[in-house]
């Protein structure tokens, strides 16, 4: 089974969903993830999603679930590279992502992970 790769940049991981997810993938991520957050002491996560060009609820539900973990983790979590095609469905299927931070691109959802954790004081 092929597993998405976590990259890290100073305290905050990166993952890039190159392929398509299928339930046992996705379930790896997650204890892939939460096991790196903790061991690395993570402050953020960014989500690069701009391979996926189809969603479903099964996604949407998924990176909403990363969100609430990883903030458990004390990391904030944001989701970068979204198409428009993939917005608009994430809406018709009532999928509001509460509680994902979204950024336009990679270098954006860095900056609002470093402006979260300054204004924390």
């Amino acid at each position: 089974m092929e597993r998405v790769p976590i990259l890290k940049l100073g305290d905050i991981l990166i993952v890039s969903i190159q392929i398509d997810l299928d339930d046992q993938s996705v379930l790896t991520l997650q204890e892939d993830l939460a096991d790196t957050v903790v061991s690395r002491g993570a402050r953020g996560v960014i989500i690069d999603i701009t391979a996926v060009e189809i969603v479903d609820s099964f996604i949407g539900r998924m990176l909403s679930t990363i969100a609430a973990m990883t903030r458990m983790l004390d990391a904030e979590t944001v989701v970068v590279g979204m198409r428009p095609a993939v917005a608009i469905t994430l809406v018709e299927l009532g999928l509001s992502l509460g509680g994902v931070r979204t950024a336009l691109n990679l270098e954006k959802g860095v900056v609002m992970l470093e402006h979260a954790r300054s204004a924390e004081g």
